[in-house]
């Protein structure tokens, strides 16, 4: 495993990355794997390929310093031939193998075996630069294009990124250390980026140090993340774990993800161009995952969300020494929607704050935006948490014009730090809650709210007790 950081920065980072692998191993001794299926989707079983190749046979160098973007790439061409036949699987072994940005192709394997590390060239010139995404019109950070991230599928068709517990390894301090400095033309690529593409499989894979997100789904169905790691230090720059974006049929579960900024971050577009765009994420299932972040959330909904967000479960997670724990976030002149959202069971230690909504976030991505596009919020509950030592048991602000409905709060118990503090602050919203200490804010005892309640727990109409 090679971390390559800058200066004094070294032992921080190996600190925090091998107390995150300590603590994940203790998660997975207590937890064990999840024999929870997914909700959503289909199976998608992991079949050996008829036809392998070695990255070796193409000339790859595995020393850490030869680039083999080349040899990636003939590789992958070679394998389009087996497309037809059952597909392929491209062997990446032990070593350290650099290389830049490359794609893949339907009915492929990548498979990284242990202690096969691939590494993100930090060469700036070889990045190729690409069109924004329609939904969201610019790059995330700066108007215009945007760098194509290290490992790209476009339009494709089963695909499974897995291995022996290999790693990708983003090589991210020098996008960190440009971004915070403004010395970027455009914005920063992520790590893994499958667009408008199905069947895919994420899995037993470490993800390291990416320039900015580490996998995202984007306009993708049937999307599976499994037993993976992914860290980045606690001081990079908005460098999200796993972001599902305008994407259905996503299983997120027994993985462990440690970053800068939001952990899990749902998303579907920005403002007039998610609007126009249109996509949804829908239909998410996460659990048993174990989430750490310093500075960001651990579950985030937004704020960009402009295609709407809806249909989510999430369940078994367990949050540590993170900022908030569960985040919902907009703006006006979003539109869009987050609704119909259900998370159960959850353990939060050390977190500042342990649930947020708010109608106050987030920036808009030109001038164009309607500020009279007022997000829908509404029917999330939360039910079954357990937190110690936590901060701030929430802040619920919603917007004055569109306030948040059918926020259904149950069987949480926060351990607050101080008594002092006032636990709840709540605003613009309105719903149920039962069995809730400390005792949340009036807005939410509206005895209405609680059917919506109950029909997101039981959609089969198995009611009982909140």
């Amino acid at each position: 495993m090679l971390l390559i950081v800058a200066g004094g920065k070294l032992m921080k980072r190996l600190v925090a990355l091998l107390l995150l692998l300590a603590l994940s191993d203790g998660v997975k001794g207590i937890e064990g794997e999840s024999d929870v299926q997914c909700k959503y989707g289909k199976d998608l079983t992991l079949l050996p390929r008829p036809h392998s190749v070695s990255i070796l046979e193409f000339g790859a160098e595995g020393d850490g310093k030869t680039l083999n973007t080349l040899a990636f790439q003939n590789a992958i061409f070679y394998l389009r031939s087996f497309a037809d036949k059952g597909g392929a699987q491209l062997y990446v072994p032990a070593g350290s193998w650099l290389t830049g940005s490359f794609n893949l192709i339907s009915h492929l394997t990548l498979f990284l075996e242990k202690d096969a590390v691939i590494l993100g060239t930090q060469d700036l010139s070889l990045w190729p630069v690409v069109e924004p995404l329609p939904s969201y019109g610019r790059g995330i950070e700066l108007p215009g294009e945007r760098y194509r991230s290290l490992i790209n599928g476009h339009q494709l068709k089963d695909v499974v990124i897995t291995g022996n517990n290999g790693t990708i390894d983003g090589q991210g301090a020098v996008w960190w250390e440009w971004s915070s400095s403004h010395s970027l033309n455009y914005s920063r690529p992520h790590l893994v980026e499958l667009e408008n593409s199905t069947d895919i499989v994420i899995s037993n894979l470490t993800l390291l140090n990416s320039p900015a997100w580490n996998i995202h789904p984007v306009y993708c169905s049937n999307v599976q993340v499994q037993n993976v790691t992914i860290h980045a230090p606690s001081d990079s720059p908005y460098t999200n774990g796993v972001v599902p974006d305008s994407s259905s049929d996503v299983c997120i579960k027994d993985s462990y993800i440690s970053v800068g900024h939001d952990a899990i971050s749902l998303k579907s577009g920005w403002d007039e161009y998610g609007i126009a765009f249109a996509k949804p994420t829908l239909n998410v299932h996460i659990v048993n995952v174990y989430l750490h972040t310093t500075f960001g959330s651990a579950l985030a909904f937004g704020s960009e969300m402009s295609g709407g967000i809806s249909d989510i479960h999430a369940e078994h997670l367990h949050i540590r020494d993170s900022f908030t724990g569960i985040k919902v976030k907009t703006t006006q002149g979003r539109g869009g929607y987050i609704k119909d959202i259900a998370i159960t069971n959850v353990e939060m230690e050390d977190v500042h704050m342990a649930l947020a909504l708010t109608g106050h976030c987030g920036g808009h991505p030109d001038d164009h935006f309607d500020p009279g596009a007022y997000p829908n919020i509404t029917s999330i509950t939360v039910k079954n948490v357990i937190g110690t030592n936590i901060s701030i048991a929430g802040n619920l602000t919603g917007i004055h014009q569109a306030p948040f409905t059918a926020i259904c709060l149950s069987n949480i118990s926060l351990s607050i730090k101080s008594e002092s503090s006032a636990s709840w602050v709540c605003s613009d919203v309105s719903g149920f809650s039962q069995s809730v200490s400390p005792e949340p804010c009036s807005n939410l005892q509206t005895p209405d709210s609680s059917s919506i309640c109950f029909s997101l727990l039981y959609p089969n109409g198995h009611a009982e007790a909140l």
